[in-house]
């Protein structure tokens, strides 16, 4: 099947040809047609499939018959709008909207927190067709009015699990008051949860569901292995693949920004040129380090999941997990940043014994194991020890057993002396004098009663 064959305009599919394709994916083959029909759609697939051109190719050819040249604010209205999760994402769907419309009179824009919102109110305010945004810094542009969404005709929530698990929904559901009622609806998610399920019944219109493959699996172009270590030789491991493998780029993820922080600094100091990326980190600072890491100017890119989503990276062939997310799904996730578009990838998980639990729900999500290669000297064994939930769950409560009583010899008794009574004064009450007034005659007061013995207590 060809890009031809599912009846975009000449403009699009011109720009799709200077970007490079040829075929559509499976995601795009199925979900595309049915958009143009103009039904609202559910669509999952594996992280890096194609799911943005699934949404940004019908919607530009719908939207091109409001294309025009007009400096005029009031001819560019917002007709698509796309939410995502995180700044990374919305920054990158924003870049394949003006990529696929490069030969269309559409104005494009991304709005995301962490930067100054002026520059943002500035160029919305000159107006443009699709926005792309991050729920809360858009609920910032509504509460001031820099922004009208009552001429939204195609509503895109990408990414739509992971803005369920950031705790999303409510800003969502306060966007959706300001959108007019009839519209299209398009849900794109890499996993589909329940939730999910219930979200899309409160706002779309008979969806139709579109699943290329099943429920949270990998891509089987991406070859996946775990290497038993312990925790303390994980960084001296991760340093040696890189160099044995002689890695140009690796993607590595941590669970905390501290851990993020501190393994780039150790890998700098093993001769890895590396930086880290979360969300504490400036905007500016996470766009300079993707794009140097996109440059091979940087070799390792150590990242959080909640900075991570989004990431599209060309021919990454390598995704290191140098901790095991404690959320399944989020695996399937950060396995999906290589392996993208058809080309092959590795995934290599670094499991201690405590993490065992962890590999254990993965496998049992994507249904297939990974095989564990052990290598000698970073305590594999340690993790032979732990075959299993039930006994790492036996280890960790090991202080809680019962006490066994064992038989102590008694220590010789030692019999008690009273010691002799002694006699106690009591101190006598002292009698304060009185203020003695202007005129007044200085009088002496009495400071001592006469004391009086208390017999020793027994």
């Amino acid at each position: 099947m060809s890009f031809e064959s599912l009846g975009l305009s000449p403009d699009i599919l011109r720009a799709i040809a200077d970007a490079g394709y040829t075929e559509p994916t499976p995601i795009q083959a199925q979900a595309i047609p049915v958009v143009l029909s103009g039904k609202d759609v559910m669509a999952g697939a594996q992280t890096g499939t194609g799911k943005t051109a699934s949404f940004t190719l019908p919607m530009l050819h719908k939207l091109a018959v409001h294309q025009n040249t007009s400096t005029s604010p009031a001819r560019h209205q917002v007709r698509g709008l796309i939410l995502a999760p995180t700044r990374e994402l919305a920054a990158q769907v924003e870049a394949s909207v003006r990529t696929y419309s490069k030969y269309l009179s559409l104005r494009s824009t991304s709005v995301y927190g962490g930067v100054h919102i002026d520059p943002q109110i500035a160029e919305l305010r000159r107006g443009v067709e699709i926005l792309v945004a991050t729920p809360g810094r858009l609920l910032d542009h509504l509460h001031q009015k820099s922004v009208n969404l009552s001429q939204v005709e195609f509503l895109v929530l990408d990414e739509a699990d992971r803005m369920l698990d950031m705790g999303f929904m409510p800003d969502i559901r306060r966007i959706f008051s300001y959108l007019p009622p009839r519209r299209q609806n398009l849900l794109f998610s890499a996993t589909f949860a329940e939730e999910i399920k219930r979200l899309a019944s409160d706002f779309m219109h008979d969806p139709q569901l579109i699943e290329v493959a099943r429920r949270n699996a990998t891509a089987d172009t991406v070859t996946q292995v775990a290497y038993p270590v312990a925790n303390d030789h994980k960084r001296r491991l991760l340093a040696q693949i890189i160099k044995n493998e002689d890695l140009k780029q690796v993607l590595i993820f941590t669970n905390t920004k501290t851990g993020a922080n501190r393994l780039a600094h150790q890998l700098m100091h093993e001769d890895i040129n590396a930086v880290a990326i979360h969300s504490d980190k400036t905007q500016q600072a996470r766009m300079q380090a993707l794009a140097e890491f996109k440059e091979g100017k940087i070799r390792a890119l150590v990242a959080t999941d909640i900075a991570a989503r989004g990431l599209d990276i060309d021919d990454l062939p390598c995704v290191v997990n140098f901790e095991l997310p404690h959320s399944a799904e989020d695996y399937v996730h950060r396995v999906g940043r290589t392996g993208r578009a058809g080309i092959s990838g590795k995934a290599i998980s670094l499991v201690s014994p405590e993490e065992k639990r962890y590999l254990s729900d993965i496998e049992k999500l994507i249904k297939r194991a990974i095989p564990l290669e052990a290598l000698p000297g970073y305590g594999a064994e340690r993790l032979a020890e732990a075959p299993g939930k039930d006994r790492y769950r036996e280890r960790t409560n090991e202080r809680a057993r019962p006490v066994v009583a064992r038989s102590v010899e008694p220590e010789p008794s030692v019999q008690y002396v009273p010691e002799p009574s002694v006699e106690i004064t009591e101190i006598p009450e002292i009698k304060r004098a009185p203020i003695r007034r202007p005129g007044q005659k200085r009088e002496v007061a009495a400071l001592l009663l006469p004391p009086r013995s208390i017999p020793a207590t027994e």
